[in-house]
Formats: C-alpha cells, sequence, structure tokens
C-alpha cells in the first residue's frame, strides 16, 4: 500500500471542488487549500466564494487566497505548510518555478483535455465548439509552461453529439477523480513515469468571452449547435430578435436547404424556431426573453407569437 502524501490543494469552480471532495475521502491528507479571491456576483455584484473555498471551509481545511504566488511572502507561506505535492485543479492563477520546485514531489494538474489536445483556460468548451469526438482528463506534471508537462496519467471520454459544457464536464469528473488518485499512488510508491508532450499537435484553448456567444447566422447550422452547446451554460449565446436580445440555450441543426437570408424565422410552431443559416437551418427549443425564464420554444411562442413571425430577421 502506498504511504499517504501531505497535500496542499488549489483550484476555484466545481470542477475543481469535485476533485477535493474526492481527496478528503481518500487515505491522504489535505494541509491547506489555495484558491482565487472572492469576486463579485449577482445582480448585487456581492463578493461570493469559489466552490472550492466553500468545501474547503465546510471542511475546516485552512484557505489561503494570495492575488500572486509570485511574491517571497507567499512562497514562504506555502513552503512553511510542508507538504509533499501540490495538486492543481482549474486554480487560475500562474504558478512560478519557485513554487513548482517547493514540494518534493512538484506540482501536479488534472487538465481536462487529452493532452497536448487542448492547452489553456477553457479545454472543454474549445473541444466542442471545434467538434472533436472525444475527451479526457490528462493528468500532468507542472512545468512553467502553458499544459506542457510531462503526461503522468490519461483517461478518455468520448463526446456525444448532444455535449453541453456543462454535462460533459460532469463526465469528466467522472473521470478525472479516480485518475487522479491512481496518478497519487504511483507519485507515493515512487512508481510514476512521465511521458513527453508533441508540442506539434497541440491548440490553444483560449478563455471564453461573452463576446463570442453573439450569434453569426451566415455561419453553417453544424458549426452554431457546436457553439452553442459548448457556451452553456455560460455565457450562453444570443442573437437580436427586433431590438431585443434572444439567449439560445438549447437548439439543433436541421439539414434543410433553403434559399432564405440567414437569420430568418423559417418556421415558429410547436415543434420549435426554425432560423435559416448559411448552411441548413436551427431549430431552438429552448429560449430566454430579457428579464424572463429560459423556457422551450412552445411556451416562448405561446406568449410571443407575434416576435416570432415567419420571414422576420434575427441579427
Amino acid at each position: 500500500m502506498s504511504p499517504a502524501l501531505r497535500i496542499i490543494f488549489a483550484g476555484t469552480p466545481n470542477f475543481a471542488a469535485r476533485h477535493l471532495h474526492a481527496l478528503l475521502d481518500s487515505p491522504h491528507r489535505l494541509l491547506a487549500v489555495y484558491t482565487q479571491p472572492d469576486r463579485p456576483a449577482g445582480r448585487g455584484k456581492k463578493l461570493q466564494a469559489s466552490p472550492v473555498k466553500q468545501l474547503a471551509l465546510d471542511s475546516n481545511l485552512p484557505v489561503y487566497q494570495p492575488a500572486t504566488l509570485k511574491t517571497a511572502a507567499a512562497q514562504q507561506q506555502l513552503r512553511d505548510l510542508g507538504a509533499d505535492i501540490m495538486v492543481v485543479v482549474a486554480y487560475g492563477l500562474l504558478l512560478p518555478q519557485a513554487v513548482l520546485d517547493i514540494p518534493p514531489l512538484g506540482c501536479i494538474n488534472v487538465h481536462a483535455s487529452l493532452l497536448p489536445r487542448w492547452r489553456g483556460a477553457a479545454p472543454i468548451q474549445r473541444a466542442l465548439e471545434a467538434g472533436d469526438r472525444e475527451s479526457g482528463v490528462t493528468i500532468m506534471q507542472m512545468d512553467a509552461g502553458l499544459d506542457t508537462g510531462a503526461m503522468l496519467l490519461k483517461a478518455a471520454c468520448p463526446i456525444a453529439a448532444d455535449d453541453t459544457a456543462a454535462n460533459l464536464e460532469a463526465r469528466l469528473v467522472e473521470v478525472g477523480v479516480p485518475a487522479l488518485l491512481q496518478a497519487l499512488r504511483q507519485l507515493a510508491g515512487g512508481e510514476a513515469v512521465g511521458q513527453a508532450q508533441d508540442d506539434s499537435l497541440s491548440c490553444y484553448a483560449g478563455k471564453i468571452s461573452k463576446q463570442e456567444a453573439a450569434i453569426d447566422w451566415h455561419r453553417p447550422a453544424a458549426q452554431l449547435d457546436r457553439q452553442i452547446r459548448a457556451f452553456h451554460p455560460f455565457p450562453v449565446c444570443h442573437t437580436q430578435i427586433g431590438n431585443q436580445r434572444l439567449r439560445i440555450h438549447a437548439a439543433r441543426p436541421v439539414k434543410l436547404p433553403h434559399g432564405e437570408t440567414p437569420g430568418t424565422l423559417i418556421k415558429a410552431d410547436a415543434g420549435g424556431i426554425l432560423v435559416a443559416c448559411g448552411e441548413h437551418a436551427l431549430s431552438l427549443s429552448r429560449l430566454q426573453l430579457p428579464g424572463k425564464k429560459a423556457l422551450p420554444a412552445a411556451e416562448v411562442l405561446n406568449g410571443y407569437a407575434d416576435l416570432f413571425s415567419a420571414g422576420r430577421v434575427l441579427t
């Protein structure tokens, strides 16, 4: 049986919290948790703790929220904890080489992509947007580059045709947690073997911006379908209908040759709202008008049928 490790955990969103929860139930000893500083959220813009911080506090773990790990003080604080290893999952702060060198077993990262495919902040969304048929999790020994370290363990996960970022992330947790625990066992037992990445096979998974969520109806329906699924639940794709912003929570591509201007409403009924695209059409099935809840298309049409009259052009 491999010895228990003394672990510092660093992470911020729910994906990271799910991995922290697994470590809490493991034989390993968690010394402290690092997470991003509290951020304003919601309509009131009140400071909100990250999912990782909330779980850590509920579990009576010390929480550290430095704005940077580049200062000598922050590095000494981390060094004083005396960890064997640091586990990093979607932390959001750069770890300088001085920090990577502190734990005897270094720092490992749970990355939501089959490296070297997608390096960067949004591997789940970019895989969906690109139409990848497979994703996965890579446990990586961190170095000073952007997700360029040696790969310790990989676990694959198929991407379904109707996957959104939310449900793909949930399935990646299911493969990521056992992969992390296995990698820790191998590291504790001195059995881990790192494999170098092939840089020529990598793509950059840049952070998602709200500006990218605007729908361009001149694009093919298949591409728009992937964009909508990739950007759900955040930032949610949108279009303009008249002077109102219409958020599109769910849609599906329909193979339908047409001669309409892209963005034209071909029809709107209980089966959905069909919109002409640069190639084929998109059937909108779940929508949200300003100040309203997201609703099935049929319910939206019950109250706003005039807004969705055939021939109207979305922009």
